[in-house]
């Protein structure tokens, strides 16, 4: 990484932004880290709309400024970062299992298991929650008054980490140059920000949508699960399942906005 505080660091910058491969790369960083970010985003849109409506938007700003802080500060510890990768410990199975399931773990592996683990949990409580003709109060419970401030920024934090560590991770594999991964993190990081309230309302105000969303997080956990035991599925088709989930949702949406103006 040059030394921007120079005239040849500065000039080893502009040669670098002069390349067309380096744009494309950084565009394609860009695209990638805003999609990952869309799990993160979920997430905090849905937990930050049990708090009261004058501190909602602070904490979606607090939870996102949190992952930007983190996504930054992983960035200049890579070689740490990479580091997770390498084994922790090995039940010496891999061989042996079905379905090409790994029992070699690294703390990576750890922490998407335990991450997924957490989003599972909490998704499957609300969806229970919210069949359940006689629920109990839940953390995801709009009407509920039990989470605090600090507990929704602790929550949040949670999975900051584990979607940053992911994040990092498949930026690293994707580039060489640290001065690309930080301008596409500083990047999404921004379009978070900006698609934070306006997510988070629609959510709100479209009690469908916040089924739709939870199923997502279970999705997005059980796929965290399955990278965490070395079962590696693609999450182009992921996130194109999630796209077309949320079209048709949204057809059904303007489907009842029709019926009502027409009754």
């Amino acid at each position: 990484m040059p030394d921007w505080g120079n005239d040849d660091g500065m000039a080893d910058l502009v040669a670098l932004f002069s390349q067309p491969a380096i744009w494309a790369a950084l565009v394609t960083l860009v695209v990638m880290e805003v999609v990952l970010g869309i799990d993160n985003l979920i997430f905090i849109s849905i937990l930050s709309n049990k708090l009261p409506e004058a501190q909602r938007q602070r904490a979606r700003r607090l939870g996102i400024s949190l992952a930007l802080i983190m996504r930054l500060g992983l960035l200049f510890t890579i070689s740490w970062l990479v580091g997770l990768k390498a084994t922790v410990f090995d039940l010496g199975l891999s061989s042996g299992t079905p379905g090409g399931f790994e029992t070699a773990f690294s703390w990576r592996d750890l922490i998407l298991i335990a991450g997924g683990l957490f989003l599972v949990w909490k998704a499957t409580k609300e969806i229970h929650h919210n069949v359940d003709p006689k629920p109990n109060a839940d953390m995801f419970d709009t009407k509920a008054v039990g989470l605090t401030f600090g507990s929704a920024i602790a929550q949040i934090l949670v999975l900051d980490v584990v979607f940053s560590i992911d994040s990092i991770l498949t930026a690293v594999g994707m580039t060489e140059h640290i001065e690309i991964m930080v301008v596409a993190v500083l990047v999404s990081v921004g379009v978070m920000l900006f698609a934070a309230d306006p997510l988070a309302n629609f959510i709100n105000t479209n009690p469908t949508v916040i089924m739709l969303a939870l199923g997502f997080l279970l999705l997005i956990g059980a796929v965290l699960i399955a990278d965490g035991f070395g079962v590696h599925i693609s999450k182009g088709f992921i996130y194109v399942a999630m796209g077309f989930s949320g079209f048709v949702e949204m057809l059904n949406i303007i489907s009842r906005r029709r019926q009502r103006k027409a009754a």
